[in-house]
């Protein structure tokens, strides 16, 4: 248990949400910050503010996943889980089938990833792999929060999935000249997001990408 006199944690505020799913929430948020004693899952700045920094930044994204198109959601990089552990969690409610599929190289991140999997009932796979190394991969959505530069994640969609309808990323302040940059040698329909939770960030959904030929 967290020991309230040392640490102070910030409510998580989503609407339309039950109270299951919210204790839920709470709960990982808790495992999140005790394994994080152990391994690094994320900055210890950010452990008083984990709810609005990270559970709520990752909850978010449920806009561009709870579409009746979307059925697996592919986290590459997935540390934590975050945002997918989350969106699992919401998405119990709301639709059955949802898959969530992870790849995470490390060995100990992967084990907490089980964990989470097991102790909140969803229905995912973990990789302890390196995604690089992966060939002919499925998926209706890629996710992921801080993994790598868009260019390199767009190779991977491109080289290592085979078929993905999408791809949700988060940008930072730089992101307009990030997405501006990219479409010199990609084509791709764009649905930008503000970020709910900074204002400086946004997240987009990646759609009909294809590489330009020079």
């Amino acid at each position: 248990m967290i020991d309230s006199k040392i640490i102070k944690i910030d409510k998580i505020e989503i609407p339309n949400v039950s109270r299951e799913t919210l204790r839920e929430l709470e709960d990982y948020s808790k495992s999140i910050i005790n394994t994080n004693r152990k391994i690094n899952l994320i900055s210890s700045s950010t452990e008083n503010s984990i709810n609005t920094r990270h559970i709520c930044d990752s909850a978010q994204t449920i806009e561009f996943i709870n579409k009746n198109d979307i059925k697996v959601c592919t986290d590459l990089g997935s540390g934590a889980g975050l945002p997918s552990i989350v969106l699992g969690i919401l998405m119990k409610s709301k639709k059955q089938g949802f898959k969530l599929i992870f790849y995470e190289k490390s060995y100990h991140k992967s084990n907490f990833l089980k964990e989470m999997v097991e102790k909140f009932k969803l229905e995912a796979r973990i990789h302890q792999k390196n995604i690089f190394e992966e060939k002919n991969l499925v998926t209706d959505v890629i996710i992921c929060r801080a993994f790598k530069p868009l260019p390199v994640i767009f190779e991977i969609a491109t080289k290592n999935f085979k078929k993905f309808k999408y791809i949700v990323v988060y940008l930072g302040r730089s992101g307009k000249k990030i997405l501006k940059d990219v479409s010199k040698k990609w084509k791709f329909d764009l649905e930008e997001m503000k970020s709910l939770t900074s204002n400086e960030s946004s997240v987009v959904k990646i759609s009909n990408l294809k590489k330009k030929y020079e």
